[in-house]
């Protein structure tokens, strides 16, 4: 296998199965520095689209990789900061898809940028969009996303409910549990509120799994997770921990 700079894997995704990761991003550059995150902490906080790795380098190894190894079940667009910062990213979704129609291309993002519709254009072509959303709230939202001072609460919902209305493909919009942060019953029920107002296909719980930015948290019991999802039912949940 070559040494490759800005894909790895294939690996073993809980999620995807085997998928091919594409690093769009220099480390650390986000517009949020979540302190569950195993990147580490952000030392860029932006919303500025630009072209942060250049894409035709990504494209040269996506296109050896893709041409001489069997297709992995998923190329997906993540890596060490938020990949929809990067502004070319609509032109290597639409390169793959000429090339490789038949590769199915998934996006993690943050949801941080959806209300920007030109990224939304973009992004229509993959077969799978993961946004996530780990607060109803401003007030939770700052205590667990640290976000870049010009994102709101409010404008990520709305640009998961402008993606889930234009989106032809799925949405598996995936929530993170921190433990005496946003699992309080309060919380839960505005989450229902919003994510039935979103209607994502799927809504993934999931936890801590390796260790984040602080110190002090801590995985959600599977007993707390398994009563979130009845809590969200009937919504479609599913418990990734």
């Amino acid at each position: 296998m070559k040494n490759y700079k800005h894909i790895y894997g294939p690996v073993r995704s809980r999620r995807l199965g085997n998928s091919l990761g594409v690093d769009m991003m220099p480390l650390k550059i986000c517009s949020l520095d979540c302190i569950y995150c195993e990147c580490g902490a952000t030392t860029e906080l932006t919303t500025k689209r630009q072209e942060y790795i250049p894409i035709d380098d990504i494209i040269i190894e996506l296109d050896d990789f893709l041409a001489n190894n069997p297709s992995p079940n998923y190329v997906t667009f993540g890596g060490s900061g938020e990949p929809t910062l990067n502004s070319e990213l609509g032109k290597i979704i639409r390169h793959l898809k000429d090339r490789f129609p038949s590769q199915k291309l998934a996006l993690l993002t943050n949801s941080t940028l959806l209300n920007d519709r030109q990224l939304r254009n973009d992004i229509l072509p993959c077969d799978l969009i993961l946004p996530s959303l780990d607060a109803a709230t401003d007030e939770i939202f700052y205590k667990i996303n640290k976000p870049e001072t010009s994102i709101n609460c409010a404008e990520i919902i709305d640009g998961l409910k402008s993606l889930s209305a234009e989106y032809k493909g799925e949405i598996w919009l995936e929530v993170f549990i921190a433990p005496g942060i946003n699992d309080t019953n309060e919380e839960i029920a505005l989450f229902k509120n919003v994510i039935t107002e979103i209607n994502p296909t799927r809504v993934q719980l999931n936890s801590l799994d390796r260790p984040g930015t602080i110190s002090n948290l801590t995985a959600a019991p599977h007993v707390t997770l398994t009563d979130i999802a009845r809590k969200l039912a009937p919504l479609p949940v599913e418990i990734v921990y």
